[in-house]
């Protein structure tokens, strides 16, 4: 960011000496937000400069470090899906017919309008187009998601108020 270039630093006089100026011209830049200041007098020019790529660097850590809570959201979402083949005494209808639910948007995932109300849907129910399948809570909005399809609901695959990426799988659905 450039600013004016001061002819003389603010209550400078004509008697100071140039290292004392480029003292207060050094102090000016750490006490604002100025990344340059320029002074010319009597044919000679000073040029200060701050590294100020520092800031940005702060931004472009930010960012980065935003997809590390993703990592964590995949190795979450296996455990429900190691539960399936633990309860074989239900017949698994064929999996490459399932059709996949998945979340429209990053949130928190809800299976329920309150936590003191039961969920929109459970396994084994019936659901078609319309049937409100859970709450996804994004920026304080609450917004219910509806099924597309026709079928049973088979597997949930997000536990309660669990946060959930976009296009995450939410449930699987064996169409009817």
């Amino acid at each position: 960011m450039k600013k004016k270039k001061p002819k003389q630093p603010a209550g400078a006089s004509s008697t100071q000496s140039p290292i004392s100026e480029v003292e207060e011209l050094v102090r000016l830049l750490q006490s604002t937000n100025v990344s340059e200041v320029s002074i010319e007098r009597n044919n000679i020019r000073i040029t200060i400069k701050t590294h100020q790529p520092y800031a940005a660097g702060a931004v472009v850590v930010a960012p980065a470090a935003a997809p590390m809570p993703a990592a964590p959201l995949p190795a979450a979402a296996p455990p429900p899906e190691a539960k399936a083949p633990a309860a074989p005494s239900t017949p698994e209808p064929d999996e490459s017919k399932l059709i996949t639910i998945r979340s429209p948007m990053i949130g928190t995932f809800y299976r329920s309008p309150a936590p003191d109300k039961p969920p929109f849907v459970n396994v084994g129910d019936e659901i078609k187009p319309g049937t409100i399948l859970c709450m996804i809570e994004a920026m304080k909005l609450f917004n219910e998601i509806e099924s597309e399809h026709h079928g049973r609901i088979v597997k949930v695959l997000v536990e309660n108020g669990k946060p959930v990426e976009y296009d995450q799988p939410l449930f699987l659905v064996e169409p009817l």
